[in-house]
């Protein structure tokens, strides 16, 4: 049985990867319009025939393609012809588009404790003293054994660690409202 591979460019012979070496490395850098997003679709085309799932982030839409069945692209037939791919046939990819409204697509789903202390305070743009009491909370919360699930654990438990400061105080340090 042969070893699954992609295939990646041609000289003489085809140039591939080989699957199980792909997540070595992956940057896939360039100036506009010089094939990133074309190199990136065509990956994740190869890796979705070998049965092998694809995270891609795709902020613009460029990707979602992808879903449909291609054809009728002059500079795609030229390309097969040059790498002298007798195999291509074009089609659909399957995908699942994710929407962090939840509108347009998959919601994504996520609870405040796996997005943790460092990346919330990011997000909500807290300064140190901030970003330092809400660690203190993930802390207490954590030691107690309580999960923070939603925005109404998190509250919760900033009220408690407010209302019981000067029992943590030692432990956790200053913790003001």
């Amino acid at each position: 049985m042969t070893t699954p591979n992609i295939r990646i460019a041609k000289s003489q012979d085809f140039l591939h990867i080989l699957p199980k070496m792909a997540n070595r490395h992956g940057l896939i850098a360039g100036a506009t319009g010089t094939g990133k997003t074309v190199t990136l679709q065509t990956l994740a085309e190869s890796f979705s025939d070998l049965g092998i799932p694809v995270f891609m982030a795709d902020v613009k839409g460029d990707l979602s393609g992808m879903s449909q069945v291609g054809g009728g692209n002059a500079k795609v037939d030229a390309r097969v012809q040059q790498l002298g791919m007798t195999d291509y046939a074009p089609k659909s990819s399957p995908v699942v588009f994710w929407d962090v409204y939840g509108v347009k697509g998959h919601p994504v789903r996520t609870t405040v404790a796996e997005m943790g202390p460092l990346l919330l305070a990011r997000m909500l743009n807290l300064n140190d003293v901030q970003a330092g009491v809400l660690n203190a909370i993930f802390k207490i919360a954590d030691d107690q054994g309580w999960l923070l699930l939603d925005l109404k654990d998190l509250r919760a438990m900033s009220q408690y660690a407010a209302e019981n400061s000067a029992k943590f105080q030692t432990e956790y340090g200053n913790i003001s409202s």
